[in-house]
């Protein structure tokens, strides 16, 4: 498909999943005049940028809010595949939740899909199964919301959409994907000649990010702390991963005050100490 849009006579491509990384750079060396753009890679060329969306951020305020409202202190968190981009959000929902609730346990199921409502249903069964009152999702469908209907009890977030209207009872709010203004931005810079291959990693701040309304089923004192945690993230004032943190292994990994580096970030390969289970190879 790349390859087709390429000949075709496209300017610039868009290639929006990290799965399309290795295909974009093999197209991209081929067809040097035409400019790609790809979504949460690191490989670049002279024709070939790369953008994401710090997601970790949002799951900041995720788990802060999931780790206050958890009765049976499990929280369930659904993963699509185990690279850095998702290890990162469950590290830092992890975190955050430990910080308002020392109890609190994650349970993790990898769906190894991004969209795929059967396989999104049944991770969420199982995390409810498991005693999960709470269930965080890094794919992108509502199945998991219409499993949490079905359970009750059981709250939920929406990912890369509000989802609000698909599940408004278990759904408290949601991370929303706001890829718009740097399109708009990159196809601009292609118009007027002024595209150049750069690294873009946006959050709360510039708005990439955004963090979903807050439902009514949040206590007002809850919402209150995620709405100045989401406003401290924005300002560049508090950064989710600030020390002391550990590896699971219970090796320093951030001195009390240290914050966590872009390079280490991009390439997250660990959970934090606390979280159990080992991340799939």
């Amino acid at each position: 498909v790349i390859r087709n849009m390429a000949k075709g006579g496209y300017d610039l491509i868009f290639t929006t999943s990290f799965g399309y990384m290795d295909p974009t750079i093999n197209v991209a060396k081929k067809f040097p005049d035409v400019k790609f753009e790809h979504a949460t890679g690191y490989k670049r060329a002279d024709n070939v940028s790369t953008y994401s969306a710090r997601f970790y951020e949002g799951r900041a305020i995720q788990g802060h809010i999931a780790g206050s409202m958890t009765e049976s202190n499990i929280i369930g968190y659904i993963g699509s595949f185990p690279i850095p981009e998702v290890i990162r959000g469950i590290n830092s929902a992890y975190i955050h939740a430990k910080k308002v609730n020392p109890d609190v346990q994650f349970k993790i199921v990898w769906a190894y899909t991004w969209f795929d409502p059967a396989k999104e249903a049944d991770a969420a069964k199982v995390l409810i199964e498991q005693g999960a009152d709470v269930v965080l999702q890094h794919t992108d469908s509502t199945a998991p919301q219409a499993a949490a209907q079905e359970a009750g009890n059981v709250i939920t977030f929406g990912q890369a959409s509000d989802m609000a209207q698909y599940g408004p009872k278990p759904r408290v709010s949601s991370i929303i994907d706001d890829w718009a203004p740097y399109y708009i931005d990159r196809v601009k810079a292609v118009m007027d000649g002024t595209w150049e291959s750069t690294d873009t990693w946006d959050g709360i701040g510039p708005g990439m990010v955004g963090i979903g309304e807050i439902s009514d089923a949040v206590p007002a004192d809850v919402k209150a702390e995620a709405l100045e945690l989401k406003d401290k993230i924005a300002s560049g004032d508090y950064h989710p991963f600030t020390g002391p943190i550990n590896k699971q292994d219970g090796s320093a990994w951030l001195a009390e005050g240290e914050t966590a580096d872009d390079g280490t970030l991009a390439g997250m390969n660990f959970y934090v100490e606390g979280i159990e289970g080992t991340i799939p190879q």
